[in-house]
């Protein structure tokens, strides 16, 4: 094995493991869904001074985007592992890449998707004017 097919291995390993911590850290904001769940309905433990409903939306609304933008990104970091393993979806893996990059650790993705020979492995010409190269068993 060489050396992408390595780094892309274990990139493809990368995503998976960044895709469930993630999801995971996306579930933290359920707290405030909680909190703003109790607000709304009046249900708030503290009876001298409940907070006024309105509170209670703004919770809801601001966690659930949080939870459903976190367990959105894990999913497309999950399903770019998988499209590095299976050598498929280059922009796609480029762009998730580029994201990845700006909101999490940058784990060099984009360095190994940018080398020449990582290209060919995808099935990309080498050059704009190059033919694509032969692929094995295709």
């Amino acid at each position: 094995m060489n050396q992408d097919e390595e780094h892309l291995r274990l990139l493809s390993i990368f995503h998976y493991v960044v895709a469930g911590l993630g999801a995971l850290l996306a579930c933290i904001p359920m707290v405030h869904l909680t909190l703003g769940i109790l607000m709304a309905t009046g249900n708030f433990p503290d009876g001298k001074s409940p907070p006024p409903p309105f509170m209670g939306w703004i919770l809801i609304g601001v966690a659930s985007a949080l939870i459903l933008g976190g367990w959105t990104l894990a999913a497309l970091i999950a399903y770019a592992g998988r499209c590095l393993k299976r050598r498929v979806k280059y922009t796609y893996c480029l762009v998730i890449a580029a994201i990845a990059c700006a909101l999490c650790t940058p784990f060099g993705t984009i360095l190994v998707l940018l080398r020449p020979s990582v290209k060919a492995m995808f099935g990309l010409p080498l050059t704009p004017d190059a033919p694509p190269p032969e692929i094995a068993g295709a």
